[in-house]
């Protein structure tokens, strides 16, 4: 018809090993309000000059492309703390027309004020960090005096009608590993689903050693000897890096995500852009693409020409994913960047 935009049709994005591609990580800031000793060292971080953080815009492009040509059809958003940034409730309507599942990853104590809000513009589901309900301990591993925000911030998001509302908690053995059944119960009695996260070396003072992982297996046996679980079927669609299981009470559910010991890296289907723009393919990528450069050339394009760089450098870089991140391995090399640095 006469007058009608033709739209290029939504090719998938096949990595190396026949994986598709198809969940985008986006880190909006390096920044965060919490100092976790898994993730920040308590001082000296430098963070991004603000003009090389990309804006809302690009993000909202680099989206588009990931969307409209690839097909992707799940965006999570993390940090740093993705929460800080300012007027980022702008994002998510910017985010909104897209179609896609819509994610955030925070520490939740922004989200007293922000939940509905964040609800109202599109995001979907949440996922809040929480490793210790000990006061003490809280402080000792985020350095924030901060549990009963963090609390609040859980409440917060339930009541706004996010759905599923998620609660992460990495679990160190000699710090917290003690808390699971703890964790687990709270997660029953709150209705959130609890995932536990093994630990992983992307700690910025480098300390991580094997010593320190708590297997999945081990966190669900004990688990499993207070509250019965039983394994859910694993359902068509996305990746999921957790393994999730029932109560055999019907009371909720639990996951764990053995990063470490269990890789799901042979299923993989996401990619990661950094605060920075940065195109990364794994969370340990030792490589990254820069898109940044892209949507900054000199003199400008076209909307259309600038989608179809951004599509010809994703495309090169999902080229080079690799099979898995090899951590524990002999050939295994530890990212230069920390967790907060990638987006979490």
């Amino acid at each position: 018809m006469v007058g009608m935009v033709t739209r290029p049709i939504a090719i998938p994005l096949i990595d190396p090993f026949a994986r598709r591609v198809k969940d985008l990580r986006i880190s909006i800031t390096d920044r965060c309000n919490f100092r976790c000793t898994y993730c920040m060292p308590e001082e000296g971080m430098q963070w991004l000059p603000r003009d090389e953080v990309l804006t809302y815009e690009e993000i909202a492009r680099i989206a588009k492309v990931c969307v409209e040509r690839f097909g992707f059809d799940a965006i999570r958003i993390t940090g740093g703390e993705p929460l800080i940034r300012a007027h980022v409730v702008r994002l998510f309507e910017m985010l909104k027309p897209l179609g896609v599942d819509l994610a955030i990853t925070t520490n939740g104590v922004k989200l007293p004020e922000l939940a509905r809000d964040l609800k109202a513009a599109g995001l979907s589901r949440v996922n809040i960090s929480l490793d210790s309900l000990i006061r003490e301990r809280f402080f000792a591993m985020t350095r924030r005096d901060e549990l009963d925000r963090v609390l609040a911030g859980i409440d917060a998001a339930i009541d706004a009608g996010l759905a599923p509302v998620k609660v992460n908690a990495v679990v160190i053995r000699g710090v917290n590993d003690d808390e699971v059944v703890d964790l687990a119960a709270f997660g029953r009695e709150r209705g959130v689903g609890m995932r536990f996260i093994e630990f992983m070396p992307l700690d910025a003072d480098g300390q991580w050693t094997g010593a320190q992982v708590m297997p999945a297996g081990e966190i669900l046996e004990r688990i499993n000897a207070a509250f019965p679980l039983r394994r859910v079927a694993v359902t068509p669609g996305h990746v999921q890096p957790a393994d999730r299981y029932e109560y055999v009470d019907g009371i909720g559910d639990v996951g764990v995500i053995a990063s470490v010991t269990e890789p799901f890296c042979d299923n993989c289907d996401r990619v990661r852009v950094t605060a920075d723009g940065n195109f990364r393919t794994c969370l340990f990528a030792v490589e990254e693409f820069d898109l940044r450069a892209q949507l900054r050339a000199p003199g400008g394009l076209d909307a259309d020409d600038l989608d179809d760089r951004l599509s010809v450098a994703i495309q090169g870089a999902v080229g080079t994913k690799w099979s898995g991140h090899r951590i524990g391995a002999d050939n295994f090399v530890r990212p230069e960047k920390s967790m907060s640095q990638i987006g979490g």
